[in-house]
Order: C-alpha cells, then structure tokens, then sequence
C-alpha cells in the first residue's frame, strides 16, 4: 500500500466562534476545536472515518490531485447586496 509522508493542512480561524477549523485540500473531512492541535486530533478522526467509508486508494488519488492557483481581479465589494 503505497503511503504518504506529511500532507498540506490549511486552517482557517474563526474570530466569532474563537475556533479553529483544520482541513486537507481535496479531501471532504474537516475538525474544529479551540487550538490548532485540538483541530488537528479531530481532523485525524475525520480522516480515518474518510478512509473507512471510501478507501485509502481514494484518499492518495486526492491528495496527489492537481493543484491551479489563479488570482483574479475581483473585489469582495462586488458581491455584497446593495443596501
């Protein structure tokens, strides 16, 4: 079985609920907690359950998935409502 040493994990803080969500791109398993190690511990959990449903084979396929970065000109101000 082919494994992979060390993999991209992003998190995202948020300010209201002072909590922090942990997440590997490409795969749709997420954790929270107050820390980043306490997101990290419940991601693994998200992981392994990621796993058991769908498979390891599944799992690699994402993380080695292409990644395109692009920027664009856009400003966040064009998709408010007007008040």
């Amino acid at each position: 079985m082919q494994t992979v040493q060390g993999f991209t994990i992003a998190f995202i803080f948020d300010p209201e609920l002072k909590m922090y969500t942990a997440r590997v791109p490409y795969i749709p398993a997420y954790g929270e907690g107050k820390t980043k190690e306490k997101a990290v511990a419940d991601l693994k959990e998200a992981l392994a359950g990621y796993i058991e449903a769908f498979g390891m084979e599944d799992a690699l396929q994402r993380l080695s998935a292409p990644i395109s970065v692009q920027h664009l000109d856009l400003s966040l101000a064009e998709f408010a409502s007007p008040s």
